[in-house]
């Protein structure tokens, strides 16, 4: 394999003949994968039988579906399936470039080039997911070796060999690739281990273990909300688990949550590689600028007040040079924070979820549609991963105003010995704040003690609702009306502000709307986030699986026979038997309890009415017992009315 002039993302044009192209490995890896799902395919058997199977009788219903991983109820291998995740993410950043493109495209066309850039690199991929949840655990796990391996040697040997890099450095790869060298390790040792697990089932030295509806942490929960007694007090916690995070032994997130937390800071340590090198490449570049133009400026005599814009230049340089790295740890500490707050916040939302309250949704959202919970499902870890890479970057940059706001406003006027001029401006800001605060308290203050009734009950915590001093409450807000007005004015830019500064801050909190109450379904992402806890907890309510789980349990004590009789599965008798008997059953139902000919779907008049038409086709007998049936429960219904005790209903089997 020939490499490219252009190197993989973070190379930045430097070229190193080492013999090895990732871009073009991560093409030719689709054809070692297609086998391997091929194969993976070929393992399986289809559950329902399809028209080819009856020409191709020897395939057996072979080729099934190949699942890579269960996103909705599986708690299996869930850091394996997050290290996976982590194993794509450096291709995973390619999605934002054409680099992985072997032709030039139009510029109209890129939407199409992402959508085929995310399918290659989602087939080149998918063996390691499918190698885990295959069934067939020998198989899966020698094929998942061989490609584990592949992929290791390839991205060691690149790494080594090349791991110089124009922006980071002589370790630039090594820096860059680690995350990605650790998941395949891992994802390596795993498979091994399922290797080796598989052989000694297959040598009975160790037995196979059943997978069951319930999980053991789902029979704890339900255990726990059966005790009358909370298992666990506040005394009892440490300080980590009071004030920083508390941890529930009987709550596990799925693979799908932990896969897209993993890629999330993989993809934060990336971002902030590249944000902190190609940041300081920028002010490098800022700095020639600003030193061809001094000798511009000394050179060809310029007047004094473009001579003393370049210290005031070369100042501003060296303080947003050092605002922007100094808030680059911020923003990532900010960022990380983030991405474990919404694991936190998965967890609390479905808890309540679970107690049935809704109550911290909005309204409409209390029953979302279940197209848009089930494409939640599908959406929500790209769209995690994007908010979160983007989030970073915006909050970097309203993080680095805030930083340049503080340096110019209090630290420089101190190191250019303006610090009286500086205290006095910051003295006046203050005292109007003060002011404007003040104000407001005391209208407060003022209504609080002379236009309101006293309390009811000394027990109460405040004041009823009830206006006390009309007359002069009437004054007090005629006066206060005009300069209510003046301060609107600067409460009006203040909201704006506060509502652009959150806002931003926010952005990449996918679990909390950044719109205002009622325009919270134009935020999608956080439509996204109650769609995706609604599927979860439809689906992984421990109460339901711990229900479903019992069904299953006593189903299968039974006896098959009973089983089958029971839910109607078998039947000895004829099927025209079986439609008379239920008819007379259904006749003498009715017959027992007439006022229930009201309640079905075929009365369509009132019960004084005279009774509906009858059929053709229906026979005499079926007419004169319909006829019957309606006298019957018209005399039900009127001495119902008058004794106003409504009468017992009895269903009874009809005898043989």
């Amino acid at each position: 394999m020939i490499r490219s002039q252009e190197e993989q993302v973070g190379s930045a044009g430097l070229s190193c003949n080492n013999g090895i192209s990732m871009d073009l490995f991560l093409h030719l890896s689709l054809i070692p994968a297609m086998l391997i799902v091929g194969l993976l395919s070929f393992f399986q058997r289809r559950a329902r039988r399809l028209p080819i199977d009856s020409r191709l009788p020897f395939l057996e219903g072979r080729f099934a579906i190949v699942v890579p991983l269960d996103t909705i109820g599986s708690l299996s291998n869930r850091w394996s399936y997050g290290f996976a995740f982590g194993a794509i993410s450096s291709s995973v950043l390619l999605l934002f470039s054409e680099r992985y493109v072997p032709f030039s495209v139009p510029h109209w066309a890129r939407a199409v080039v992402y959508l085929v850039g995310a399918l290659e690199v989602g087939l080149a991929y998918f063996p390691f997911f499918a190698c885990l949840s295959t069934p067939f655990r020998g198989a899966g796990a020698v094929l998942g070796i061989l490609y584990s391996v592949s992929w290791i040697i390839v991205t060691l040997w690149d790494t080594c060999t090349c791991p110089a890099g124009k922006v980071l450095g002589k370790y630039q790869k090594v820096i860059v690739q680690w995350p990605c060298i650790l998941s395949l390790i891992f994802l390596l040792g795993r498979f091994t281990y399922m290797l080796v697990k598989a052989v000694r089932i297959h040598l009975q030295l160790e037995h196979e273990a059943t997978e069951e509806l319930m999980q053991e942490h789902q029979v704890q929960h339900v255990k726990r909300l059966l005790k009358k007694t909370p298992a666990h007090s506040s005394e009892s916690l440490s300080w980590f688990q009071s004030r920083v995070y508390e941890w529930d032994p009987c709550f596990k997130f799925p693979n799908r949550i932990i896969g897209t937390a993993i890629l999330s800071l993989i993809g934060l340590y990336t971002i902030t590689l590249a944000d902190y090198s190609l940041s300081d490449l920028a002010f490098d570049q800022l700095d020639k600028w600003r030193d061809t133009l001094q000798q511009l400026t000394v050179a060809c005599n310029q007047s004094e007040a473009l001579v003393g814009l370049v210290p005031e230049l070369e100042e501003f340089t060296y303080v947003a040079r050092k605002s922007w790295l100094g808030t680059t740890f911020f923003a990532s500490l900010t960022s990380v924070a983030y991405t474990f707050h919404v694991l936190a916040c998965y967890r609390k939302h479905l808890k309540r979820l679970w107690a049935g309250q809704k109550g911290f949704l909005p309204e409409k959202f209390h029953k979302p549609s279940s197209a848009v919970s089930v494409a939640a499902i599908a959406r929500y870890s790209g769209w995690q991963i994007a908010f979160t890479l983007w989030g970073y970057l915006i909050v970097h940059f309203v993080q680095f105003l805030f930083a340049l706001f503080f340096v110019y406003l209090l630290i420089l006027p101190i190191i250019h010995g303006k610090a009286l001029t500086m205290l006095t401006n910051l003295g006046i800001i203050l005292l109007t704040i003060g002011l404007v605060v003040g104000l407001v308290i005391l209208q407060i203050a003022l209504v609080q003690i002379f236009f309101l009734q006293e309390k009811m009950s000394p027990t109460d915590k405040q004041k009823p609702l009830a206006l006390n001093n009309r007359k002069a409450f009437h004054c007090f807000n005629y006066f206060f009306f005009f300069y209510n007005v003046v301060m609107g004015f600067s409460n009006c830019i203040l909201r704006l502000l506060s509502s652009i500064v959150v806002g931003t801050w926010l952005v990449s909190r996918i679990d909390r709307t950044i719109m205002q109450r009622g325009y919270e379904g134009m935020d999608p992402g956080y439509s996204t986030w109650i769609g995706m806890i609604f599927a979860d907890h439809y689906h992984n309510n421990p109460v339901m699986v711990c229900f479903c789980q019992l069904l299953v349990s006593n189903i299968l004590e039974r006896d098959p026979a009973t089983v089958y009789s029971t839910f109607n599965n078998t039947s000895s008798e004829s099927p025209v038997n079986s439609k008379a008997r239920r008819r007379w059953a259904l006749l003498y139902t009715l017959l027992r309890n007439p006022r229930l000919i009201l309640l079905r779907k075929q009365h369509l008049a009132s019960p004084s009415s005279p009774p509906p038409p009858t059929s053709s086709s229906s026979s005499p007998s079926q007419s004169n017992t319909e006829v019957q049936a309606w006298v019957m429960a018209s005399q039900t219904q009127n001495s119902q009315t008058a004794s106003q005790s409504p009468p017992e209903i009895t269903v009874t089997p009809p005898e043989e």
